[in-house]
């Protein structure tokens, strides 16, 4: 599957659920747990921090 493809799932998981879309892009590290604390400060914080780590972030999580 193409990177494009993956990054947009991603996207579309973090606008469900942000830590999700961060989780498959960073794994458990310290982003994660970053945007699970925005997250329950509040549902926008969480999803612009999901997408912003998506987009800057590149290939850092090998794929299985």
């Amino acid at each position: 599957m193409k990177e494009a493809t993956k990054d947009t799932i991603r996207i579309i998981l973090a606008i469900l659920l942000p830590p999700l879309g961060v989780f498959l892009q960073v794994g458990l590290k310290l982003h994660f747990w970053i945007n699970i604390i925005l997250t329950l400060l509040g549902f926008i914080p969480g999803i612009i921090h999901a997408v912003y780590i998506i987009l800057t972030r590149g290939n850092s999580r090998i794929s299985a």
